[in-house]
């Protein structure tokens, strides 16, 4: 597959050196830290799926089990006579998440264009928290476990954490312009590996004492922080004074700094009007359309191409520490530990590569590259031994080729494509193209997901990694 646009030469460095202010410190870290809780509360799910297969199944070899729960109290309580069906409905779940995560994220764009982005961001996450305790604590708690009551919760759960990731990508593309944006988004793009990482350290710490006490944990943490955003969070620096993106731009230098990567280069230069929460009413752009959005040049492209890519990361996301579990034997708590490294490959990959493309001005060329490699990753991965210090380093090696592309295009090319000169008019159209690249990714990653369960019961694990390699193919067609 072709992609779209080239990027112009410029003084990056130079550029984001000098309009770095404590403002735009603290908007990094929060709006990293907001989406890495979001991430968090996900990859909870995906760490105790061990746990929670067996309490939804029989304790027939459990030679506990009649003295604790007497096998017929037991037996028709239950909600599913095996690990197979139950590791089905997991994959059920996984589906239904990011099926209702994606139709959220067309919606959460719009809105967050047309709102305030701080009082949607805060909203989702506290929402989105209260809801995960529900799912995964209280009904525990009261021993209550319903199918479709748990399909309602997981539904509603994607629809709200929607709200996060165009959010965060919108405010950071009010304060942060084209200088250096390879690298500052590659960087701040490991937010969700950071969300996995802690994720998977808070479960395994507290999972000795029930799979109920992972989802409060996450879920605690992820409500103070939309507390946190709610009052400490600034969506653009006219809120404090200072000049919106384009709006001091006295030099060819800065010019050049902040003209959109993905433009063509003989359109007019002229890049006001770039804060999406104008304090100013009479002078606020008008938002842009959904409609208009799609088709903006590369947002269709990258959107088609991003599903497959998606479907493969969250497949690592959703499924890995259950891999682990399934296929080589280990415990749930040291397969979560392990497959941190998956997500450290992808942080690093990130960065690198974002790099990388703001040296060369191209992004497409960096993403082909890590794709062909990505392919032979995935077949080493799929032949790792039963040896732990080895599967960590491919895993690593996995992560760095599919997670740092993953984390080029819902960041720093959905940035550019909402910048583009044909958008100048009506700046307001960031969360929206950002909503609708993450968003066929999610539905792609949906599918995948059903998918996954159906391979792996039917062929084995081998099927899935062949299946993830021909997605990754269909990428760079």
């Amino acid at each position: 597959m072709a992609f779209p646009g080239s990027l112009r030469r410029q003084p990056a460095n130079r550029g984001l050196v000098s309009h770095c202010t404590h403002h735009h410190i603290v908007v990094f870290l929060l709006t990293f830290f907001s989406y890495s809780l979001l991430h968090a509360s996900r990859k909870t799910f995906s760490n105790v799926k061990v746990s929670i297969s067996n309490q939804w199944t029989p304790f027939c070899l459990n030679s506990t089990a009649p003295e604790l729960r007497p096998y017929e109290l037991w037996n028709s309580s239950h909600l599913f006579p095996n690990a197979e069906e139950a590791t089905l409905f997991l994959g059920t779940l996984d589906t239904i998440f990011l099926f209702s995560y994606a139709v959220g994220l067309f919606v959460s764009g719009i809105v967050g264009d047309r709102l305030n982005l701080r009082w949607v961001l805060s909203f989702g996450m506290c929402s989105s928290a209260l809801v995960v305790f529900f799912f995964g604590t209280l009904t525990e708690w009261l021993h209550f476990y319903n199918k479709w009551f748990y399909c309602c919760l997981w539904v509603v759960n994607g629809l709200l954490q929607s709200t996060g990731w165009p959010c965060v990508v919108a405010v950071m593309g009010n304060w942060f312009g084209k200088a250096g944006r390879g690298f500052v988004f590659g960087l701040w793009s490991a937010c969700a590996s950071v969300g996995n990482i802690l994720g998977a350290f808070l479960a395994s710490c507290v999972l000795k004492y029930g799979y109920e006490y992972a989802f409060l944990v996450t879920a605690s943490v992820q409500f103070a922080g939309g507390v946190i955003v709610f009052f400490g969070l600034l969506t653009s620096p006219k809120e404090v004074g200072l000049p919106e993106l384009g709006a001091d731009e006295d030099s060819v230098v800065e010019e050049d700094a902040n003209r959109p990567l993905m433009g063509d280069d003989d359109a007019d230069d002229d890049d006001r009007n770039y804060s999406i929460q104008a304090a100013d009413t009479d002078n606020q752009p008008k938002a842009i359309g959904f409609f208009q959005a799609c088709c903006l040049p590369g947002v269709v492209l990258y959107s088609l191409a991003y599903a497959c890519l998606k479907l493969v990361n969250y497949s690592f996301f959703f499924w890995l520490p259950f891999y682990l579990s399934n296929n080589f034997g280990w415990k749930e708590a040291e397969a979560d530990q392990l497959s941190i490294w998956y997500d450290v490959g992808g942080i690093v990959g990130g960065t690198i590569q974002g790099l990388i493309s703001d040296v060369l001005q191209k992004r497409a060329p960096v993403l082909a590259v890590s794709l062909l490699f990505a392919v032979g990753s995935l077949f080493g991965y799929s032949r790792s031994p039963n040896s732990k210090p080895v599967n960590a380093v491919i895993m690593a090696i996995t992560g760095f080729f599919i997670g740092g592309p993953s984390n080029m295009i819902s960041s720093a090319i959905s940035a550019d494509l909402g910048r583009q000169d044909l958008v100048k008019g009506s700046s307001e159209a960031l969360a929206t193209v950002t909503g609708i690249v993450d968003g066929t990714g999610s539905i792609g990653a949906a599918v995948g997901q059903y998918l996954v369960s159906l391979i792996q019961e039917s062929l084995g694990w081998m099927w899935v990694f062949y299946f993830f390699i021909l997605m990754v193919r269909n990428y760079l067609l």
